[in-house]
This record gives structure tokens, C-alpha cells and sequence, in this order.
């Protein structure tokens, strides 16, 4: 419950037909079995959903009303809200509805207000369409129990907490009362269903509750019938999802053989998952068109508690990476998606400025690698031919001779023009001009050089009439590592909506993608860029000519770096709950990949993906609780102090869901403090 997190199963119990007190039975040893606070289980499950003209006869609707009272009394002690389907006669009218049920209480009934009478469904036959409007009943015993469609039940103990019910075919209209549910405050929907399984069916359902609840931007629980309905004409799986904000975080499989039980048994199967209420606060705080207005609404909302505790995150996996996908087809299908957008992005520049020219420094590193790529792409694109682009590398005091090479090698296998322009006079003069002792390696000392690079690239660019593209990625930019001024700056910056951790595998991608096609000197210069240290070569190089200046070491590793810059810039979390989500992904005992909304996708919220990371993919550094906190103080410092760069960014394209951007997603003052971000992270030492 901390930090907005629930539990919360979908479970289907195995019934027998028109038995009810055994569906009791089970339905409670389901409910006591689970630690979830919120439970959901399948339409009609105290009669079972297949009693068809059963559901006439007195004797079995006395037997569900009593059924629902002794289920009530047999999971008082349970520290959840329970939703369970059960029929309900009110004024000589019959109702499917879902009964909420919390700590021996009835607290409402909400009656089914689509009802099927099409193909293999004929529920209008025995139910009626519930009333939107909500009376007072009488039912199972208990007096002035609200009855109606527009409920909501909304917790005391946990913010955020506002859950609503529809059943089955409500899901599948035009118009689903999750919709109003939702624009009422209803942060989490609960569907207590009956769907059977025909071929195709579970994938339509899957993406169904997966695109409802990023459409509400909601968590959704979906329960459906399956072991012991009648299988006169349709058998019931028991598909059970549980989504959030497009992502399904837990499924069951429909009529998985290894589930089945004899029906003599009290077994339950089920999908149980931690839901994040905070990210849905956050994304409905963020999203202009999303309107919640609970005055407006014509809802009755019903108050219930549950015993504050720590929720484990043992059921909701944490992405150590969340901007790169572990599967590698929709790795690469990723790739291929933003290394079109950066190319489309650029060519479009060069288009509008009449530009046959592209100017763009190499160094042999990865940045500007995957630059020198986008606009080998851009060129094709507009059919330009490659000698257009001039690759200029400018080796200085901390340059070693393997980027060098690969730079080199990496333009003629590109066919892009190569000049070598040694900074090393112009720098030696400028410190002389300035007074500066060049045995003094301070920041002046490797600043100067990065300045005197951007001044040779633009310079070359106006004797050119060409455009100069900009190397820096999104996590550079993030943390302020770019010199101010110098590779800070360009006239199109194709990397910036990149973050560093998926740079690696852009370059990775081109590299299979042009070993498939046979040119194996480019695969092979990539290849080794991709094992070279991550450096801005700005100190000179040790005794042997190999790189003494490593990023990770004066930053923090950019694995930590960008998991931190997307839970606090897409998700907007605090620093005490991007602690705590640090500590799970980076645990020694963690399970690896799990889902996240990545970084694609028209808004970024719908990248549900499971397992497949190859061995190097898959590898996620270890980090102890020390560390963690040492780099996300400093993550949060460099942010804060180093907006003035990012207020007055060169245009680049917004390839996903987190941008920096001040004129799109990043409007933040160059002058505001961390004070009270980095007083949250004292308060957990």
C-alpha cells in the first residue's frame, strides 16, 4: 500500500451448476487463500453463470441470496473488498450483478446494464437491464443495501483507491459504464464475467481489457467463469487479466491443461498482480483531456477500509530497462521505429533549409555513431548521394587510436566525405590566449576542446552550406553532460529523444541489420564500437593508449541513470518511491525484464512484453542500497543545476514517451532548487 501500490486477483473457482453451497465454499476458500485487497471473482459465481432457465426456479434464488450471506460471514476476518456474481431479484424483475462484499458487509449490488440475447447468449430471456439510478434494497439479510449501476466504493486507508464493477458484455459495447466509471474517479474497474473460449477469442479479449484500460487510463481486473460450467454448447476457460494503463501485468492462460481440476475440488486458478495507483494518478494529472468530475456525476459512493500495509512487490516485476524492450523481435521493431523517426526527422531539416549538406563530428563513440547513421539514412531517403555528408574527426589531447580508426573506417564504409581536423594547435593557442596552464586538466582544460570542436563543425558547416547534426543523447542531456556551448549545441539534434541505454542496442540493430545484407567491414567497425568504454576523450590517454576518462565512473552508470529519468520524468515519482523501485530492479534475487510501457507507441503507455532478452541484453548490473542512493542524489542535483542547457536545446525529434524538450514536454525553470527532493531522500537514510 505504500507508495500507491495494491494487490489485486482476478480468480476463477471451480463451481458445480445450480450447487450452491458448494460454489460457496469454494468462492470463500479462494477468497481466504488469496492476499489480495482486492478480489474479483467470475459473473454469477455463487450459482454458476450456465443454469440457464434454472435461474426461474425459487429454490435456487433463495439458496444464492443465503449463499451470498454465509460468504459474507465466512470471509469477515479478510482484509479485502470482494466482488462476486451472484442474481438478485428486486421487484419481481431478476438481475446479474456483482455483489461487493467487505469485511461481513454488503455493501452494494451493481446489476448488469447490457444484456446479450445474440448467437450463443440469450440472458435477456431470465435477466433484466439494470437501473442506472441507485435505490436501497433488501438482500441476503442485510437492510438498505445500495442497488444500481452508478456505484463506486472507495477506499479510506488507501489514496487513490476508487473501485467500480461492470460485468461481461458491458466490456464489449460502443459505450461501456467503465467509461462514466472512470470520469466519476473510478481508478480501478472490476469485470465479473463469463466469456467463453472460441478460437481467437482470447486475443480479442486480452487486447479489449488491455486497450480499456489504457483508454481510462485505469487498472483493470477481469474475472472470467471457467472449471465446472456447463459445457452443453460453449466451454469456459477462466481467462483472468489483471491491466493497467495498456499494460496486462497478469494473465492466466484459457483451458490450460494443467489447471484442470476434478470438480469434486475446491480449486481456484487466477491472475494476481500489484497495481499502481500512483502512476494512474500521475497520468490522469498529466493528460489535459482526461476530466474526472465526481460532483457532476450522478454516482453514490460507498466508503470502505483496509489494514495499511506494506505491499511486497513480489507479484509486479520492475524493469530495470525500461526503455528497451527484452524480447528482440519488439527490440527490434523498436529500433526500427525510432531510427525512422530520427531519419524522417533530419531529412525533413535538410529538405526545408535546401541542405545537400550534413556536418557532423565523429569520434568513434557511440552518440555520434548512431548520428553519422541517421544521416546515412536521411541521405537515402531523399536520394542524396552519401559523400554529401562530411564526417569530421578532430582528434585532441585524450583521443586514442582505436575511436580514431573506428571513426575513420566507419565514414568510408559509410561512403560519407572524411576530413581530420587536429584541434590540438588551435586549443594550445586559446590557452595561451587565455592564460591557462595546459598541464592544469580542469575543467577549463576540457571544455576548451569540446568548444573549439563545435566551432570547427559550424564554421566548416556555414563554408559548406551544410547543416550541422548534433550528437547528444537524451541521458546527456538529462544530466547536464554535454559542454555548454560546444556539443551542447548544433543546428538538428538527431539523438536528443534518445536515452543512452538504447543507443547500444540502435547501434546493435544497424550492425545485424548490415551483417544480414553482407557488408561485413561496417558490421565489424560497429561491432567494436559497441565494446568501447563510454568516454568523452577530453584527458589524455594512459601509458598504453587506452581511454582514461570513463563516463560511468564520474556520472554514475546510465543503466541507473535512465531507469531513474524514467520513473521520475514519465511516471513522476518521488524520490522515496524511485528508492524503492531501484532497490527491486537492481536486487541481486530479481527476476529480470519485466512489462513497462517502454518508450514507443503514440503516447508511451502500451508496450505489454514478456521474457526472450538474448544473454548480453538480458545482463542488469547489481547495485547495493549505498550505491543506489549515491547516484540518484546525484541524478537529482545534475538535473536541477543543469536546466539552463536544456532551455535553450537545438530541435531534435521526440522519439518516445520522456523528452526534455523546452518547447514540448520539459517546461522548467533553469533557477528552481531540489531542496525538497533531496530532504525526501534524507529522510530514508
Amino acid at each position: 500500500m505504500r507508495d500507491g501500490f495494491i494487490k489485486v486477483a482476478a480468480l476463477t473457482p471451480a463451481v458445480r451448476v445450480a450447487d450452491v453451497e458448494f460454489n460457496v465454499e469454494s468462492c470463500a476458500a479462494a477468497l481466504l487463500a488469496s492476499d489480495a485487497q482486492v478480489i474479483v471473482l467470475p459473473e454469477l459465481a455463487i450459482t454458476s453463470y450456465t443454469c440457464e432457465d434454472l435461474f426461474w426456479q425459487d429454490a435456487l434464488l433463495r439458496a444464492a441470496e443465503e449463499g451470498l450471506a454465509t460468504l459474507a460471514a465466512k470471509t469477515a476476518e479478510a482484509d479485502a473488498l470482494v466482488l462476486v456474481g451472484v442474481p438478485v431479484r428486486v421487484a419481481s424483475k431478476l438481475y446479474n450483478c456483482a455483489a461487493v462484499l467487505s469485511r461481513g458487509e454488503l455493501l452494494g449490488l451493481v446489476p448488469k446494464r447490457n444484456i446479450p440475447t445474440y448467437g450463443e447468449f440469450y440472458e435477456g430471456r431470465r435477466f433484466s437491464v439494470g437501473p442506472e439510478d441507485v435505490m436501497l434494497v433488501s438482500f441476503a439479510g442485510f437492510d438498505e443495501v445500495p442497488f444500481g449501476a452508478e456505484q463506486l466504493f472507495e477506499c479510506e486507508d488507501v489514496p487513490g483507491l476508487v473501485v467500480a464493477a461492470e460485468i461481461c458484455e458491458d466490456l464489449w459495447v460502443p459505450n461501456p459504464p467503465s467509461t462514466a466509471a472512470a470520469m466519476a474517479g473510478a481508478t480501478l474497474i472490476c469485470n465479473l464475467s463469463a466469456s467463453n473460449e472460441l478460437v481467437g477469442k482470447a486475443d480479442y479479449r486480452r487486447d479489449l481489457v488491455s486497450a480499456t484500460s489504457a483508454r481510462l487510463v485505469c487498472a483493470y481486473a477481469y474475472a472470467s467463469a471457467g472449471w465446472g460450467e456447463s459445457t452443453q454448447d460453449v466451454v469456459y476457460g477462466g481467462h483472468c487479466l489483471v491491466a493497467e494503463n495498456g499494460r496486462v501485468l497478469g494473465e492466466t492462460k484459457p483451458l490450460d491443461d494443467e489447471l484442470l481440476v476434478r470438480a469434486e475440488g475446491h480449486a481456484c486458478t487466477g491472475a494476481t498482480s500489484i497495481v499502481d495507483l500512483g502512476l494512474i494518478a500521475h497520468d490522469r494529472l498529466r493528460m489535459s483531456t482526461f476530466e474526472v468530475d465526481p460532483m457532476a456525476s450522478g454516482y453514490v459512493t460507498t466508503l470502505f477500509s483496509l489494514e495499511p500495509r506494506e505491499t511486497p512487490l513480489d507479484a509486479r516485476c520492475v524493469d530495470p530497462h525500461p526503455f528497451v524492450p527484452a524480447d528482440r523481435a519488439r527490440r527490434a521493431e523498436r529500433c526500427e521505429s525510432i531510427f525512422a523517426i530520427q531519419a524522417h526527422g533530419l531529412a525533413k531539416r535538410l529538405s526545408h533549409t535546401h541542405s545537400a549538406r550534413a556536418v557532423i563530428g565523429v569520434s568513434g563513440g557511440l552518440d555520434s555513431t548512431l548520428a553519422l547513421l541517421v544521416c546515412a539514412r536521411a541521405f537515402d531517403l531523399l536520394g542524396l548521394d552519401r559523400s554529401g555528408i562530411l564526417a569530421i574527426t578532430m582528434p585532441g589531447f585524450g583521443t586514442t587510436d582505436r575511436t580514431h580508426d573506428n571513426a575513420r573506417a566507419m565514414s568510408e564504409a559509410l561512403g560519407c566525405e572524411l576530413r581530420e581536423v587536429s584541434i590540438a594547435a588551435a586549443v594550445r593557442q586559446h590557452f595561451e590566449d587565455i592564460g591557462h596552464d595546459e598541464a592544469d586538466h580542469s575543467v577549463t582544460y576540457e571544455n576548451a576542446q569540446a568548444r573549439e570542436r563545435t566551432q570547427i563543425l559550424m564554421d566548416v558547416a556555414n563554408r559548406e552550406g551544410g547543416l550541422v547534426v548534433g550528437t547528444g543523447d537524451l541521458s546527456e542531456l538529462a544530466l547536464g553532460w554535454a559542454t555548454y556551448n560546444a556539443d551542447h549545441m548544433s543546428m538538428y539534434g538527431v539523438n536528443a529523444g534518445v536515452p543512452k541505454t538504447l543507443v547500444r542496442h540502435l547501434v546493435r540493430y544497424v550492425a545485424d541489420e548490415v551483417r544480414a545484407k553482407g557488408d561485413a567491414a561496417l558490421a565489424a567497425v560497429l561491432d567494436d564500437v559497441l565494446d568501447t568504454p563510454v568516454s568523452p576523450e577530453l584527458l589524455p590517454a594512459t601509458g598504453d593508449g587506452k581511454i582514461s576518462q570513463k563516463t560511468e565512473d564520474l556520472v554514475g552508470p546510465y543503466e541507473l541513470h535512465d531507469f531513474f529519468l524514467y520513473n521520475v520524468l514519465r511516471c513522476g515519482f518521488g524520490p522515496a518511491k524511485v528508492y524503492r523501485l531501484a532497490l527491486e530492479a537492481f536486487a541481486s534475487d530479481r527476476g529480470g525484464h519485466g512489462d513497462s510501457d517502454g518508450h514507443g507507441g503514440a503516447d508511451g503507455r502500451a508496450d505489454s512484453r514478456a521474457g526472450g532478452a538474448d544473454a548480453d541484453d538480458a545482463a542488469v548490473g547489481t547495485y547495493d542500497a549505498e550505491t543506489i542512493m549515491k547516484w540518484l542524489r546525484k541524478f537529482y542535483w545534475r538535473f536541477f543545476s543543469q536546466q539552463f542547457k536544456r532551455s535553450c536545446l537545438p530541435d531534435g525529434p521526440k522519439v518516445g514517451s520522456v523528452a526534455v524538450s523546452p518547447r514540448g514536454d520539459l517546461r522548467m525553470p533553469s533557477d528552481a532548487v531540489c531542496t525538497l527532493w533531496q530532504r525526501e531522500l534524507d529522510g530514508l537514510e
